[in-house]
């Protein structure tokens, strides 16, 4: 191959990189943005409605879900795994922005509670301590597995999760802020 073919062909790969990783962590972008691992996770998981799992969850067993939920509490459960107590959040297909620029879009699910769950996770290092660590009021979006038969004290379904993705406090916005964004 010459020099003057592989230039564009570098160029190109150099700018869907820069495309994919311009959202950050965070995913500022106004639409969603998955990382990479997420998005392998996101290819094979579902995203059921909340009620359909809650009331019945057997035809749900073993199947990889998926779930955005705000974290109302973060407790120890056994072998290293915690417990966060969620209330699921509707995902926002168009993020909320504050200007034009995506760098001031963020993350952006629904006010409203959808339901109670709780998810069984083994939270990475980074997540565990300092101002960004995972605690009451953190977004994630999980992906695992439901376990019939087994509720949380409200009545959710219990997941074993998988992977997850997180964003800290002040790193998304809900839909209550669409008066102070722009979309």
């Amino acid at each position: 191959m010459k020099a003057a073919s592989v230039l564009p062909c570098l160029v190109f790969v150099g700018l869907l990189a820069g495309g994919c990783a311009s959202a950050g962590r965070y995913g500022y972008a106004r639409a969603y943005v998955a990382l990479d691992d997420e998005a392998t996770w996101a290819a094979r998981s579902q995203e059921p409605v909340y009620d359909d799992v809650r009331r019945a969850p057997e035809p749900f067993r073993g199947q990889v879900l998926s779930f955005f939920g705000v974290v109302r509490s973060v407790g120890p459960a056994e072998g290293g795994v915690t417990r966060l107590a969620l209330q699921v959040r509707t995902h926002q297909e168009r993020h909320l922005c504050e200007e034009d620029s995506e760098s001031s879009c963020r993350v952006t699910v629904s006010a409203r509670d959808g339901g109670a769950f709780t998810a069984a996770v083994t939270l990475r290092p980074d997540d565990m301590d300092g101002e960004n660590r995972l605690q009451t009021n953190s977004l994630v979006r999980v992906f695992g597995t439901v376990t019939p038969g087994e509720y949380d004290p409200d009545g959710g379904p219990v997941v074993q999760v998988r992977y997850y993705r997180h964003w800290p406090r002040g790193q998304y916005v809900t839909t209550a802020s669409a008066e102070l964004m722009r979309r």
